[in-house]
C-alpha cells in the first residue's frame, strides 16, 4: 500500500512538473509574440505615415534605423531560447521610445511626397517588413517558432532594417538600393519558412 502511494504522488509530481514546463513554455512564447506584435503595429504606422506623407523617405529611415535597433535587442534577448523580466522591460522601453519617434516625425513640419518613386520604394519596403514580422508572430504563437529561432530570425529583421535606413538616409531610395533590399527581404522570407516547416520544437 505504501509502495502504491509513493507511486502515485511520484506520478502527480511528475505530471505537475510537466504542466508547470508547459505554462512556462506557453509564457515565454507569449512573451515573445507581445515583443513582435509591436513590432508589427510600428511597422503599420511607417508605412501608414509614408503613405500619407506625414513621413518623408529621410524620416522613415530614421525611424528604420530605431526599428533594426529594437530586432538586435530581440534578438540577444532571445537567444538562450528566454526572455526575462528585465530583458522584456528594456525591450519595452525601446519600444516605447520607438512609438514617441514615430508619433514626433508624423506630427512635425516635414512632409512627404506619396507619390514620389523614393516614397513608393520605401513604401513596398516597409509593407514587406510587416509581413515577415506578422509571420515570425503567428509562428511564435502557433508554437511553429522557437524562441531560439526567433532569435535568428529578428537578427535577419535588423539586417534588413538597417539597410532600409542606410539607403533612405539621404532622403532618397533608388532602383538600385531597393533591389538590394528586396534581394535581403527574399533571404528573409526563405528563412522564416524554412525555421517554421522545420522539425525543431526547443
Amino acid at each position: 500500500m505504501k509502495n502504491r502511494m509513493n507511486i502515485i504522488n511520484q506520478s502527480v509530481a511528475a505530471m505537475s512538473a510537466a504542466v508547470l514546463l508547459t505554462l512556462a513554455g506557453s509564457a515565454f512564447a507569449q512573451n515573445t509574440a507581445t515583443e513582435v506584435q509591436r513590432d508589427v503595429n510600428q511597422q503599420k504606422r511607417i508605412e501608414q505615415g509614408l503613405k500619407s506623407g506625414e513621413l518623408n523617405t529621410k524620416e522613415a529611415a530614421r525611424l528604420e534605423a530605431g526599428e533594426a535597433k529594437i530586432n538586435r535587442m530581440e534578438k540577444n534577448a532571445l537567444k538562450d531560447g528566454k526572455l526575462g523580466a528585465g530583458e522584456k522591460a528594456r525591450i519595452e522601453k525601446a519600444q516605447n521610445a520607438e512609438s514617441a519617434a514615430i508619433y514626433k516625425e508624423k506630427h512635425d513640419t516635414q512632409k512627404g511626397n506619396p507619390n514620389s518613386a523614393s516614397s513608393k520604394r520605401m513604401q513596398a519596403d516597409v509593407q514587406r517588413n510587416v509581413n515577415q514580422e506578422k509571420r515570425i508572430e503567428q509562428g511564435v504563437k502557433s508554437g511553429s517558432l522557437t524562441n531560439k529561432e526567433a532569435s535568428k530570425l529578428e537578427a535577419g529583421q535588423a539586417k534588413v532594417n538597417a539597410k532600409e535606413a542606410a539607403a533612405g538616409r539621404d532622403g532618397h531610395v533608388g532602383a538600385a538600393e531597393q533591389a538590394g533590399i528586396q534581394k535581403s527581404e527574399n533571404r528573409q522570407s526563405k528563412r522564416i519558412h524554412e525555421k517554421k516547416t522545420n522539425e525543431v520544437t526547443k
